[in-house]
């Protein structure tokens, strides 16, 4: 019995710690969540008044200057993305190494699915060269463990990879994206993987099965099993607006030796450019568009890269996309085109908010974080969409009071 009241009475206590937590304590709870380590008694002192004096935002930016927010808690954050595994156990790589840039820089965050940017460590850390076929140059760097925060220097991709200009698109063209979502099959993981990470719903929850079915490829059988109704039923709710949207990719491939490379880490991203030819298809569009042709030999032959966006209509008109209130065409070429018109969706913006929130919070918003949570979203939007922002409103919600 005694034990038992024990228990009960330190649980009691721990309750009302955190209910009465003072500035000091809230400082702390702050830098740990952002950073991830302790703060020295200097930069707690001042955090304290910062939160003393009602500015609690200051103490957040303050903990966001300590490099561990940079090496360890953006790159937590960053580098499921980067995989289709989702694994947060991956090497850095130029999609991690890019977003944690662009986030340090106060960048608009939308541009991480459309800016000609890469970012890269400084020459004068005498690590190895970036290269379009490994991934040396950022294990480099975090085997020797850089500080992020001062290390990290803005390239274009354009001057790095080739690519040109134009058919760069953020993070969807670095070599590590390609590597996951460019690799064998048709492509389409690269959007499945982009508005999962970015969107934070998966295909299934975007199923809208009253599309027009005039953009599946041939590759997609109309009666699976011997049986239309599943395609009518199911199929189609996925392919009907992935694969208009997948089509903005139809001139990249990522290649590698599959023979003796069979992980395909030596591999490199290629794009068909103006005058290019693909043997097998006779035009720009990559082979992997044309596959399969005879599952459904009257289904859609792609004959470039021109996307539209068949979701701004029906359901998924809901995702918000804030370029149809602009005015913009709902269709363009190419991947930077397509970044555009995902970045500028409400859904975007509130996904970011979701993955700061758990980051910070440790949990999922829930409806009683709904008032707060609508607040930091508009917040980030008028903010120009400086994630920064977000994590400092954030770790003000979730200081404890």
């Amino acid at each position: 019995m005694l034990r038992k009241l024990y228990f009960i009475g330190i649980g009691l206590l721990a309750l009302n710690l955190s209910v009465e937590a003072g500035p000091r304590e809230q400082a702390k709870r702050i830098h740990d969540r952002i950073a991830g380590v302790p703060p020295s008694a200097p930069i707690l002192n001042s955090m304290e008044a910062d939160i003393v004096s009602g500015d609690v935002i200051a103490a957040a930016n303050t903990a966001m200057q300590n490099p561990a927010f940079y090496n360890v808690t953006l790159k937590n954050m960053v580098t499921p993305w980067t995989n289709e595994e989702q694994t947060v156990f991956a090497s850095l790589n130029d999609y991690t190494a890019t977003v944690i840039g662009m986030v340090r820089d106060d960048f608009d965050f939308r541009l991480i699915l459309s800016d000609d940017i890469l970012y890269v460590g400084d020459d004068a850390l005498g690590l190895p060269a970036y290269s379009n076929s490994n991934n040396s140059h950022y294990e480099s760097l975090e085997q020797n463990g850089v500080d992020l925060l001062t290390g990290l220097v803005r390239r274009t991709q354009s001057a790095f990879t080739g690519l040109p200009a134009e058919a760069t698109a953020g993070i969807m063209t670095t070599r590590a994206a390609a590597k996951a979502f460019f690799v064998d099959g048709t492509n389409r993981a690269m959007f499945r993987f982009t508005v999962l990470n970015h969107f934070c719903n998966d295909l299934e929850q975007m199923k809208d099965v009253t599309r027009p079915a005039d953009r599946i490829r041939q590759d997609v059988s109309r009666s699976p099993g011997g049986d239309s109704r599943i395609f009518l039923n199911a199929c189609v709710g996925c392919h009907a607006g992935m694969d208009p949207m997948a089509q903005a990719f139809a001139y990249y491939e990522y290649e590698y030796d599959s023979e003796n490379d069979s992980d395909a880490e030596s591999g490199s991203l290629v794009y068909n450019d103006v005058g290019m030819i693909d043997p097998d298809t006779g035009t720009r569009v990559k082979k992997k568009y044309h596959i399969n042709a005879s599952n459904f030999k009257y289904g859609y032959q792609t004959p470039d890269d021109r996307w539209d966006n068949y979701w701004r209509a029906g359901p998924n008109a809901l995702l918000g996309w804030d370029t149809q209130e602009l005015g913009l065409p709902s269709g363009g070429n190419g991947a930077k085109s397509l970044g555009v018109e995902l970045a500028n969706s409400e859904a975007f913006a509130v996904c970011q908010v979701k993955k700061v929130f758990k980051t910070v919070c440790l949990r999922q918003p829930i409806n009683t974080d709904m008032t707060t949570f609508d607040t930091i979203v508009g917040s980030f939007k008028s903010s120009n969409y400086n994630l920064k922002q977000v994590f400092a409103e954030t770790a003000d919600y979730c200081k404890g009071d």
